[in-house]
Parts: C-alpha cells; structure tokens; sequence
C-alpha cells in the first residue's frame, strides 16, 4: 500500500507486485509517494462487520466476501464504523471498486476517520487476497 503523505497519511493506493513506470499505473491522482507499507497475505477466513452509526451503533451487517454495492446490501451510502475481524480488506469511495481506497488491517474502527477517510461514504470493498 502506497501513500500520498508520511506516516500513512493520504490518498493511499494498493499495489501488486509489479512495475509502475508512471503514477497512472495505479490510478494514481498524484505522483507524490511519502510513505508505503507491505500488507501481509493472508491465508484463512475474512470477516468484516459495517455498521450504519459511529461506535458500532445502529444497523449491522457481516461480510464474509466482496461488496461491489454498498448501497444494494446495506440500504445505506454510509458506513461509519466497522469491525474488520479476519483478513485485510479496502474499502472503496464508489461503486465497484473505483475511487479513493482505505486499506483496513484486522481491528475496530470506531469511526470513518479511523481509516484515513474524510467521509463515511463507502461504495464498495472488497478482501486484499482477491487482489493479489
């Protein structure tokens, strides 16, 4: 995973093994890179629970696979905090996995800004494995 800014701050991007020659490889907006970190593979189960309101209030949902539809499985645009329980996972600012990307290790996300966001909005997400 790739950053914008120092200390895993910013746009973040998720890269595979490979080579970039131009910062639109990765559908980079910027071709700034401040900091970068190596996600693990992970092998076993995924789980990940989304919740409508902060500090895992409201509606809940558990996902075990990838979500290209936020809005069609959750009947809600937003999800404001989760708890990711097995796996790595990205969200995604839209729809089928396009926009801004926010990787989430295993943990609890009390709210959206607890995974870099500067919103709740999240359109799809999908499992890091899937990926590789």
């Amino acid at each position: 995973m790739i950053y914008e800014r120092p200390n895993y701050t910013g746009q973040q991007y998720f890269v595979k093994r490979g080579e970039y020659p131009e910062s639109q490889h990765w559908f980079g907006l910027s071709d700034s890179i401040r900091s970068c970190r190596l996600i693990p593979q992970h092998r076993g189960s995924f789980r990940i629970r989304i919740y409508e309101r902060e500090d895992f209030r409201g509606q809940m949902m558990e996902f075990t696979e990838d979500c290209p539809h936020v809005n069609e499985e959750f009947n809600y645009h937003d999800i404001h905090s989760c708890n990711v329980l097995e796996g790595h996972w990205i969200f995604f600012e839209q729809p089928n996995y396009r926009g801004r990307q926010y990787y989430l290790k295993p943990g609890e996300y009390r709210r959206f800004t607890d995974w870099g966001a500067m919103n709740a909005r999240v359109g799809s997400f999908r499992r890091i494995s899937d990926l590789y």
